[in-house]
C-alpha cells in the first residue's frame, strides 16, 4: 500500500523507507543484530508451491536453515518468476515476496510486455531448477550437453572456503556459494567455463583489454564495482557508468564451433561482480554481491554476438536516432573561453579547411557557473545568439553543456529563476528530515534535481526552453557531471551560510604534463612534432608509459573507510557517500540513494530528451551525457569521461567504444587528443585520424592546457582533412549502420572476432575494430612508428582491400601483418562481398556534404559477388519518417539496385567502382550501353564515372561482361 500523507514536506512513504534503514543501523549498533560479515553458514532458500502457467512459472521459496545475517537481515519469504520472453530471451526475477525491496520501476525502464504466445516449449534456453537447496541453470535446447549458459549449484563450483585473490583484501575470499537474499546483502553466483571470454560489465577501463580479466593464463580476475563515480578516468575502477551485462563467447576447439549468450542483472544497486577461477580449479566463475534490490536476470541466448547485443536491445530498449549532423566534426576547448575566442576558431577551421559541424561550450558559457545562464562579459547573450545565428546559416550547429547541479541562491536580493521555481515546485533532493539536500559543486552550494518528483519534467523543460529564450538555440545539450557529481560529502550546505561558499575559480592554472614522449623542458611548451629540424620524440617505439593498474581491494586499502552498507563494495572513493550525493538523500515516491543513485544520469537523460522533443518539435534531440545506465542508449549518446592526452589513453578509447555497443549507447566516443593534461602534434594527428572512424568524433581538452584545435599544427590539419573527408565519405554507411541500431539494436562498431567468432587469435584484439561488418581500422597507437601491425580476419579467406588505394592486402593468414603508416595516414580497409553507398564529394558541412552526389563502391570477393544496403531518409524528423531502402547484389557480372520506399532522393548515383573484376568489354546500364568508363587492372578496378542513376527507381542493372 502507497502512503501519500506529506510529513514536513517529506512523504510517509520515504519516511518509514529512511526510518527502516536507520532502524537496521541503530540495531547493528546497539548489538540487538550482529552480521556475521560472513556467508559459510548460510542455509540458501528450498522450494515450496510452483505453479506452471502458459508463458512459464511461479514459485516460492523459504529460507532453508537458521539465518546466518551475513551482512543484512535474511528474508525469509522470496518468490521467483520464470517468463520464456521469447525464442531467445528467458527472464528469471527472484524478490522478496512482501515486495519491500527496492526494485527499479516501470516508469524509470519500461520492461518487455508479457509475450503473445508461448515459448515454453520452443525456446533455445532452458530453465532448470534443483528444489533443495535451491539452485537453478540455464541450458540451450540446441545444445543440451554443453556446459550451461548460467549455473547456481553449488555442486557446480569449486570447494570452500577459498582464500583472498587479493592478500590484502579478505573480502576477495570465497566462503561459500549459497544463494543470499538478505536486506542489504544479496549474492549469487555462477560457474563458467574455465578461461572463457568475458565482455562487458561496466563502465570500466580495464587494464586487461576489451576481454575481461577472469583470472586465468596469469591473470588476477575482476572485482568490476557498480557505483556511478565522477572520478578522471583511471584504471580498473568504478567509472561514470552501470552496466551489470556482459556478453561470454565460448569457442569449441574440438568442434571448431562457437556460440555466445548475454546475461543481464537489471539492478541499480551498489555492487561488485567478481570473475574469477580460484587455484586448482576446473571451471571459472561470475559472483555477483549487492546492496541491496533484487535479482532480476535476463538471459539472451544469440547464439552470435550481435544477435546478444540485439536481444539486450529488445530488452531495455533500442538507442535513439541520431540527426546526420551529429556524425560531423564537434569541437570544444575548457579555458575561460569567450565568444571572441569561439568566432576566432570557427573561422581558423574554414580557413584550414578543415570542416567543423559543431561548436561546444564548456562551463566558461555560464555567468558564475549557473545553468541555463550566460556570462555577460565573456558571452553576452546577443552576441552569443548572433553567433548561433551565423552557425545555423553557414548548416553548422551549437551545444553548450548542462550541469546538473543547480546554484542556490545567497541572499534575498539574488535572483536565480531555476532554483526558486524549482523550490516550488518541489523539484529538489531532500534530507530525510524533509529539508532541501544542499551539496557543492562549481556555483557553489547546489541543489540536485530529483527526477522522481511529480513536477520535475515540467520544470527541467521550462528551465530549457526559458534558456532558449535568451537566445542559446543550441541544436543539442551535453550532461555533464551527472552521477551526480558533489565536491563534499553528504548535505554539507544545510545550516550554512550560503554566501560563505563563492563559485570556483581556476583562473590561472597552468597544466604542465605533456605526452610521454614529449620533453617540456628540452623543448619547450610548443608541442611540435620536430623543432629546427629535430624530432622531440624522446623515447623510442614501444616505450611509452605503462599505466598503473591498482589492486583489487578498495575495501582492504589504506584511508578507505566504508561503514554503511555492511558490505563494502570496492567504490574507488571508499565511502558511497563521497564526492556524491549522500546515501540517505531522499527521493519522492519513498526512494533513497543507496537504492537509485546509479540511475541518476539516465534519469537526466530521459527528462532532458523529452524536454527537447517539446523545444526542438519535429527534431531528433542529440545528447551526449556521462552517467549511463541501461537503457540510456535511448535517450542519449555518451563520451568517455576525462581522459588523459597519452598514448595509451587513445589506445583505451577502442575498448569504450567496444563496450558501449554491447550497452546499447553506440554514440560514443573519446575526447580526441586527449583532455587532462596537454597533448602534443603526433599524438593529435594520430588522434584525429583514429576518432574519425569512431561515432562520436569531438576534440575537447581541459582548462590551462595548450590549445589542440585541429589547425594548430600543419601535419595535424592535413591528417584532418584527410580523416574528415574518408568520414563524411563513409556517412549513407554509418547512417545506415545506426538505423539498423535503432530498430533491430545490431553494433555500428564491432569487435573483429564478432565477424569472424572461430578465430581464436582475434579474442582478445582491441587495438583495431570493425565498422560494421566491411571496414576495418588499424591505427597507429604508438609515437614515432612509421609502421603498425595489424590482423586480418579470415585466415585468407577473405580478400581485404585498401581504403585509400584499393590494392589488394598480401596479408599473413592468422598473424600480424605490417602496415606502411607514416605521419598522417591510417591503415582502413574494406572487406569482400560488401558494397558501400558514398557520397561522391564530401564538403565542409554534413548538409553540404549529403546534398552531393552519391558513388557505390564493390569489393567483390573469389565468387565475383558482393552485397549491401543503405538506408536513407531526411537526417533529422523525429519520430523518423518517409525513408527510402536501397539493396544492392552483385553475382555474374551485374550489379542490381532495388529501390522501396516513399522518401524521394533527389541526389543521383554519379560513380559506380567494382574492385575485383576482370577487364570488360562492354558495360550496360539498363540495357543500354555506357562509354567513358576506365580500368586499372594492377587492382582489378572498374570505375565507371559520369553517370546519372536515379535512385528512386526500383531496379537498376549495371552490368559488365
Amino acid at each position: 500500500m502507497i502512503l501519500s500523507t506529506i510529513v514536513g514536506g517529506l512523504s510517509l512513504t520515504t519516511t518509514l523507507a529512511w526510518g527502516h534503514a536507520l532502524s537496521l543501523l541503530e540495531r547493528q549498533s546497539t548489538g540487538a543484530v550482529t552480521y556475521s560479515m560472513n556467508v559459510t553458514n548460510c542455509p540458501g532458500y528450498a522450494l515450496g508451491s510452483l505453479a506452471e502457467n502458459e508463458y512459464g512459472l511461479t514459485a516460492q521459496l523459504s529460507l532453508a536453515g537458521t539465518p546466518c545475517n551475513a551482512f543484512g537481515t535474511d528474508i525469509m519469504d522470496l518468490t521467483i518468476e520464470v517468463t520464456y520472453q521469447s525464442q531467445t530471451t528467458l527472464h528469471v526475477k527472484i524478490y522478496d515476496t512482501a515486495n519491500q525491496q527496492f526494485t527499479i520501476p516501470e516508469s524509470v525502464i519500461e520492461r518487455p510486455p508479457t509475450p503473445t504466445e508461448s515459448f515454453t516449449g520452443s525456446s533455445d534456453l532452458v530453465f532448470n531448477y534443483d528444489p533443495s537447496p535451491f539452485a537453478f541453470w540455464i541450458t540451450r535446447r540446441s545444445d543440451p550437453e554443453a556446459m550451461p549458459i548460467f549455473d547456481t549449484r553449488i555442486t557446480s563450483f569449486p570447494s570452500t572456503p577459498i582464500p583472498p585473490f587479493n592478500t590484502s583484501d579478505p573480502s576477495t575470499a570465497f566462503d561459500g556459494f549459497p544463494l543470499v537474499f538478505e536486506d542489504q546483502y544479496l549474492q549469487v553466483a555462477s560457474a563458467l567455463p574455465y578461461g572463457t571470454n568475458v565482455y562487458g560489465l561496466g563502465e570500466v577501463i580495464a587494464s586487461s583489454s576489451f576481454r575481461r580479466d577472469i583470472g586465468t593464463d596469469g591473470g588476477v580476475g575482476t572485482i568490476q564495482t557498480l557505483w556511478a563515480r565522477d572520478v578522471a578516468d583511471p584504471l580498473d575502477q568504478n567509472l561514470y557508468g552501470a552496466h551489470p551485462i556482459y556478453l561470454e563467447h565460448r569457442f569449441n576447439e574440438t568442434t571448431n564451433t562457437s556460440s555466445s549468450s548475454g546475461v543481464l542483472l537489471l539492478s541499480s544497486a551498489g555492487s561488485d561482480i567478481i570473475l574469477q577461477t580460484p587455484p586448482n580449479s576446473k571451471v571459472s566463475l561470475i559472483e555477483y554481491r549487492m546492496v541491496g534490490g533484487i535479482l532480476d536476470f535476463y538471459f539472451f541466448s544469440g547464439p552470435t554476438d550481435t544477435e546478444v547485443i540485439a536481444q539486450y536491445g529488445a530488452t531495455i530498449g533500442y538507442p535513439t536516432w541520431q540527426p546526420a549532423w551529429g556524425f560531423g566534426f564537434h569541437l570544444c576547448r575548457w579555458g575561460y573561453v569567450n565568444i571572441s575566442e569561439d568566432i576566432a576558431n570557427v573561422a581558423a577551421m574554414r580557413a584550414a579547411s578543415i570542416p567543423l559541424e559543431v561548436q561546444w561550450n564548456d562551463i566558461d558559457v555560464y555567468d558564475t557557473y549557473r545553468d541555463f545562464t550566460t556570462d555577460p562579459v565573456r558571452f553576452p547573450h546577443e552576441e552569443l545568439e548572433q553567433f548561433i545565428e551565423q552557425l545555423a546559416a553557414n548548416h553548422q550547429h551549437y551545444i553548450p553543456i548542462v550541469d546538473v547541479a543547480i546554484a542556490l541562491t545567497v541572499n534575498a536580493t539574488d535572483v536565480y529563476y531555476p532554483f526558486s521555481d524549482g523550490v516550488a515546485k518541489n523539484t529538489y533532493i531532500k534530507n530525510p528530515d524533509g529539508s532541501l539536500y544542499i551539496g557543492e559543486f562549481w556555483p557553489g552550494y547546489t541543489a540536485y534535481p530529483d527526477w522522481f518528483a511529480e513536477n520535475t519534467q515540467a520544470w527541467w523543460t521550462d528551465a530549457l526552453t526559458n534558456w532558449t529564450e535568451l537566445g542559446v538555440h543550441f541544436s543539442g545539450l551535453w550532461l555533464d557531471v551527472n552521477e551526480a557529481s558533489s565536491f563534499c560529502s553528504d548535505s554539507c550546505g544545510t545550516g550554512a551560510n550560503l554566501s560563505a561558499v563563492q563559485p570556483f575559480n581556476v583562473i590561472g592554472t597552468v597544466v604542465t604534463g605533456y605526452p610521454e614522449c614529449y620533453n617540456e623542458t628540452l623543448w619547450g611548451p610548443s608541442g611540435n612534432m620536430t623543432i629546427n629540424g629535430t624530432s622531440t620524440n624522446s623515447c623510442p617505439p614501444g616505450t611509452t608509459e605503462t599505466l598503473s593498474k591498482r589492486g583489487t581491494g578498495v575495501g582492504g586499502e589504506p584511508n578507505v573507510n566504508i561503514n554503511n552498507p555492511p558490505y563494502a563494495i570496492h567504490n574507488g572513493y571508499g565511502g558511497l557517500s563521497q564526492h556524491t550525493l549522500a546515501t540517505n538523500a531522499t527521493h519522492s515516491g519513498g526512494y533513497i540513494e543507496l537504492d537509485v543513485h546509479n540511475l541518476f544520469g539516465m534519469m537526466e537523460e530521459k527528462t532532458t530528451h523529452l524536454a527537447l522533443q517539446t523545444i526542438l518539435k519535429g527534431k531528433r534531440p542529440f545528447l551526449i551525457s556521462r552517467s549511463t545506465f541501461p537503457s540510456s542508449g535511448r535517450w542519449t549518446g555518451h563520451w568517455l569521461g576525462d581522459n588523459y592526452s597519452k598514448w595509451e589513453y587513445m589506445h583505451l578509447s577502442i575498448q569504450g567504444i567496444l563496450q558501449f555497443q554491447i550497452f546499447q549507447i553506440p554514440m560514443v566516443g573519446g575526447d580526441t587528443c586527449g583532455f587532462n593534461d596537454n597533448t602534443d602534434e603526433e599524438l593529435c594527428n594520430r588522434w584525429m585520424q583514429l576518432a574519425a572512424f569512431t561515432p562520436f568524433y569531438r576534440n575537447h581538452n581541459t582548462y590551462g592546457a595548450l590549445p589542440q584545435e585541429p589547425y594548430r599544427w600543419d601535419s595535424v590539419a592535413n591528417a584532418s582533412r584527410i580523416a574528415i573527408a574518408a568520414r563524411y565519405s563513409m556517412l549513407p554507411y554509418w547512417y545506415t549502420l545506426f538505423a539498423n541500431a535503432s530498430t533491430n539494436g545490431l553494433p555500428p562498431v564491432r569487435a573483429l572476432f564478432y565477424e569472424f567468432p572461430t578465430e581464436p587469435e582475434l579474442f582478445n584484439v582491441d587495438r583495431q575494430w570493425l565498422i560494421g561488418s566491411d571496414i576495418l581500422v588499424t591505427p597507429v597507437l604508438t609515437p614515432g612508428a612509421t609502421t603498425v601491425d595489424g590482423i586480418f580476419p579470415g585466415r585468407g579467406t577473405v580478400v581485404w582491400r585498401d581504403w585509400w588505394t584499393h590494392a589488394v592486402v598480401d596479408a599473413n593468414p592468422g598473424g600480424n601483418t605490417t602496415l606502411s603508416a607514416p605521419i598522417s595516414h591510417i591503415n582502413v580497409h574494406i572487406r569482400d562481398s560488401s558494397i558501400l553507398l558514398l557520397h561522391q564529394e564530401p564538403a565542409y558541412t554534413i548538409y553540404e556534404t549529403r546534398e552531393g552526389s552519391y558513388s557505390l563502391l564493390v569489393s567483390l570477393n573469389k565468387a565475383g559477388t558482393a552485397l549491401g544496403n543503405a538506408y536513407v531518409d531526411d537526417g533529422e524528423s523525429y519520430p523518423p519518417g518517409a525513408n527510402r531502402i536501397l539493396n544492392f547484389s552483385a553475382s555474374n557480372g551485374e550489379l542490381d539496385i532495388e529501390s522501396m520506399g516513399e522518401f524521394s532522393i533527389h541526389q543521383k548515383l554519379v560513380t559506380v567502382t567494382i574492385l575485383g573484376v576482370q577487364q570488360p568489354t562492354t558495360v550496360t546500364l539498363n540495357g543500354g550501353k555506357i562509354e567513358g568508363w576506365t580500368y586499372n587492372g594492377a587492382n582489378e578496378e572498374l570505375i565507371i564515372p559520369n553517370l546519372s542513376v536515379e535512385l528512386n527507381a526500383a531496379q537498376t542493372k549495371l552490368s559488365w561482361e
